[in-house]
């Protein structure tokens, strides 16, 4: 059974494409327009390219590891191939894409399409997102241990402040990760019944026998995973573990590439990896396709004393380039491949 989703060549159309592309290209040079940023400040600046490839193999391994993840939670079901087109077309959905939306709708379907079913995808998209939120919730709380409540204290330029806004949006993570946890382990009948009761307006009815069909098996799948081993989840969490902290490393190697005179000291990283956490909470409820824009004005009010002296803008605008601008790039060359792979395996059905 197919996932219900609009027309997946119409989503991504290029014109639809290329309006997200146009917004972060407009809101990265504008934050270079707003900000103190002066060319000739770069001059004097001495970059680490070793940091600068720490940084790009961060990349390669944060994408790694979330393929690995899917092979293990699909049983390898996946192909090695099969899975890296899931992971980049899941990328490039939520880089084209509002950020408060994200691409895990997306991702369901592009599981589904590769030939398991709409329940077991759903099942494998929570269990993902669980993933994701533990980690989270356990690195905050662990941080917060180790440097005490200071790691919120940042921020001062934004137009609220950070540290509430970090703790309602900690707390709300820790609901909904309760919730998703509930809904695998505990109660996959109310899930179900969520399901179908969600699908029953008007303008998604046509869609509700799918999600009862869906809803059954996702209780099929809990049933299943809760069959588990340790080592199942073990894996699971270790590659979850590894992807999170490879995307953060990112940013923390391109800080040190641009002042590679601090030197690499654990207490200094691990800061520059609170900042992350908190930041990264702003970025979930941007607007914008891929959290463009934001991301860069959020880093500017978050590592404003972290880096060269107005050189700020440009280092967020080369975060970007190397953490979100590829993945538009790829994105863009692989859903007509993927789309023909699809249409041809469905003829030959």
């Amino acid at each position: 059974m197919q996932a219900p989703s609009p027309n997946i060549k119409s989503t991504f159309s290029l014109k639809r494409v290329l309006i997200p592309i146009a917004i972060g290209i407009g809101f990265s040079a504008y934050s270079l327009y707003v900000s103190d940023f002066d060319f000739t400040a770069l001059k004097g600046i001495t970059v680490s390219l070793q940091y600068i490839l720490l940084a790009l193999v961060c990349m390669v391994m944060r994408d790694l590891m979330y393929i690995i993840r899917l092979r293990i939670l699909t049983e390898k079901r996946l192909s090695w191939l099969d899975s890296w087109h899931v992971v980049m077309l899941w990328e490039f959905a939520s880089s084209v894409t509002p950020a408060v939306v994200g691409g895990s709708a997306f991702a369901i379907y592009f599981i589904n399409q590769e030939g398991l079913s709409l329940g077991k995808s759903t099942a494998i998209i929570f269990t993902t997102v669980m993933l994701d939120e533990i980690f989270y919730i356990v690195t905050v709380a662990l941080l917060l241990l180790l440097l005490g409540v200071n790691i919120v204290h940042f921020g001062d330029t934004l137009p609220f402040n950070p540290m509430v806004f970090f703790f309602i949006g900690y707390g709300v993570i820790i609901a909904m990760t309760t919730m998703i946890t509930l809904g695998i382990f505990v109660a996959p009948n109310g899930v179900k019944k969520l399901l179908v009761k969600l699908f029953s307006v008007s303008f998604l009815k046509k869609w509700q026998p799918k999600m009862e069909k869906a809803g059954d098996e996702l209780i099929a799948s809990s049933i299943e995973l809760k069959g588990k081993s340790f080592g199942y989840w073990a894996k699971a969490f270790i590659a979850t573990a590894l992807t999170w902290t490879a995307r953060y490393l990112t940013l923390n190697f391109l800080i040190l590439a641009l002042n590679p005179e601090l030197g690499f000291h654990i207490m200094q990283q691990l800061l520059f990896f609170a900042k992350q956490l908190v930041m990264w909470v702003i970025l979930l409820i941007s607007p914008t396709p891929g959290a463009s824009g934001i991301a860069e004005l959020a880093f500017s009010a978050f590592f404003r004393n972290d880096v060269p002296e107005q050189t700020h803008a440009a280092v967020a605008v080369l975060w970007r380039a190397i953490s979100y601008y590829p993945y538009l790039a790829v994105g863009l060359i692989i859903l007509p491949i993927w789309l023909r792979k699809m249409q041809k395996r469905k003829s030959n059905r």
